[in-house]
């Protein structure tokens, strides 16, 4: 399903999981046509009323339901794959990623080891987006999935991205540029269905939490039909998959409420036991490399460098800046062991900039910003290819999908 396209601008929306509740008021404000009905669907409650009610899911099933009777979301009359173009301005270049819109296999999640995850989820939002998904009996966003470049897709996509899109448009905060084209000849269907059995994995880059839920709900239904065939859409979870060396991984960022009983001059002494400290006064100096970080304490930056024969570059895990800064900085000064749940800890995504960091720490609500150098794609497939799982916040993908522009649904 999708919106019209003279509708899009006022369906699409940002993903559910990069806003909060309030937020999401906002930016609906009077429009009843914003996906945030469905997504975001305790906007329609009280200030105040938990996302997680029973009567809020259900809302979001009356306003999907609306949204289908309105015509704000409209079935296609035949099944297409769908191009998906994101374009964001990094320094003087613009650059644009082109992705596809597909339904992946919930056996290649659940059993084939096809999808390959490197994040752990949270049970409590992997059970909120279970509940959406059951609720609704969509997926309403999809998840972001990366694969190694193949030469015959980049050919296909390329001839398509030279003619006109069937939405273009420019998403409001951010400025990011939105692009979609449908694939509805018979022969491309065959070629991107044909290619991507060849493709030995897919990794998921973003939605960990919409991946397991999607999948799981999958094979609960798979289960409870006694005449279940495998070609049923419950079988299929909506995707879109990228490239991976057309992928942008932001830094993502830790910000402290306390030093753990320190002075700023007695945590910086404490630094300095694994650390090479450079202070760089009110300048923001961006981490250069790996094992090198950027600190900002009682108004001003640091740079601090590992010492040498500290990093195991030869694990994929223990050699990872997020690891390394878990284990030297904020469990062994600031004791704080588990990322998931300790409340003196935040984390701010690199789109937000340095100007969030200072803004957080400079305001008292925190003592401290910790600023890390972005893990590469590369890193994150090598972890996934071991069977092994990154550290709590890790990554930050821009742009995010927005949402809205294709919905799958399960029957």
């Amino acid at each position: 399903m999708r919106p019209p396209k003279e509708l899009v601008e006022q369906v699409e929306s940002r993903p559910y999981d990069v806003l909060d509740s309030e937020e999401a008021r906002a930016e609906a404000g009077t429009n009843e046509k914003s996906l945030y009905h469905i997504i975001k669907p305790e906007i329609d409650f009280p200030v105040g009323t938990s996302e997680y009610a029973p009567r809020v899911y259900e809302q979001a099933t009356r306003n999907f339901q609306k949204f289908q009777q309105e015509g704000w979301l409209v079935q296609d009359q035949e099944e297409m794959y769908y191009i998906y173009a994101q374009s964001m301005q990094c320094g003087a270049k613009c650059k644009t990623q082109y992705g596809l819109v597909v339904g992946a296999l919930v056996e290649d999640y659940t059993k084939n080891g096809v999808i390959k995850k490197h994040e752990l989820t949270r049970r409590d939002k992997e059970e909120d987006r279970m509940k959406h998904v059951r609720a609704t009996q969509a997926n309403m966003e999809p998840v972001f999935f990366a694969y190694k470049d193949n030469a015959v897709i980049d050919a296909l996509v390329a001839r398509y991205t030279r003619t006109e899109p069937e939405y273009d448009f420019v998403a409001p905060i951010d400025g990011f540029r939105h692009q979609l084209w449908p694939v509805s000849d018979k022969q491309d269907i065959a070629t991107i269905t044909e290619t991507f059995a060849q493709i030995p994995y897919l990794y998921i880059a973003d939605g960990h939490h919409r991946s397991a839920a999607a999948a799981l709900v999958g094979a609960e239904k798979a289960s409870q039909n006694p005449h279940h065939k495998g070609d049923e859409e419950y079988n299929y979870f909506m995707a879109v998959c990228f490239p991976a060396s057309q992928l942008t991984i932001l830094d993502y960022n830790r910000v402290v409420r306390d030093l753990n009983g320190r002075t700023p001059q007695e945590f910086l002494a404490a630094l300095a036991e694994d650390f090479d400290i450079e202070c760089c006064g009110k300048e923001r100096r961006h981490p250069q490399q790996k094992h090198q970080f950027a600190l900002y304490l009682d108004g001003y930056w640091y740079r601090l460098q590992l010492h040498d024969g500290l990093a195991d570059d030869t694990d994929p895990i223990a050699g990872l800046d997020v690891s390394i800064s878990s284990r030297l900085i904020l469990d062994k000064l600031l004791g704080i062991t588990d990322l998931r749940s300790d409340k003196r800890i935040d984390f701010v995504g690199g789109l937000r900039g340095y100007e969030e960091l200072e803004r957080r720490v400079d305001s008292g609500e925190m003592q401290m910003a910790l600023a890390l150098y972005p893990v590469s794609m590369q890193e994150i497939m090598d972890i996934a290819d071991h069977g092994q799982i990154m550290p709590p916040k890790a990554t930050w993908f821009e742009p995010k999908l927005r949402s809205g522009l294709v919905v799958h649904k399960l029957s």
